[in-house]
């Protein structure tokens, strides 16, 4: 971003880096450190040995608040958002937070009712509550 744009995340004014990066919400995380936790325990007979007190708490951590732990249903929800032409950003919070109502969703992503693809109420609410059926019937 040049210095005279402040960033707003509000506008999805984050900055190019982070507009084009993947982002993931934490049951991704949590996938991916359970995968390497359990190769760590495979590689040594004392896994102890292999898994640093840091990674510990960070797989403690995204598994504390990840809202779906089957990977169905984590690969669903990022289907179901990607469908919706959100920002990753913008994704990954709705899929870290899942608001239940609209006025939750755009209070925590005012950007997803800005820009040129502002989404209508409507749309808003199926996308929460498709979302909604995935953490149900996990």
């Amino acid at each position: 971003m040049s210095g005279e744009e402040e960033e707003n995340a509000a506008e999805l004014k984050i900055g190019d880096d982070f507009l084009k990066a993947k982002c993931l919400m934490n049951c991704e995380v949590a996938l991916i450190l359970e995968h390497k936790y359990e190769q760590l325990q495979q590689m040594s007979d004392d896994p102890m040995n292999q898994v640093s007190q840091v990674f510990e708490k960070s797989l403690q951590y995204v598994k504390r608040f990840s809202r779906y732990k089957n990977p169905d249903a984590v690969r669903q929800v990022r289907e179901i958002l990607s469908r919706y032409q959100l920002a990753e950003f913008e994704l990954c919070v709705l899929g870290n937070l899942c608001p239940e109502t609209v006025e939750e969703a755009i209070a925590m992503v005012p950007s997803i009712k800005t820009k040129g693809r502002a989404h209508d109420d409507e749309a808003i609410e199926k996308m929460l509550n498709d979302l909604s059926l995935i953490k149900k019937f996990e």
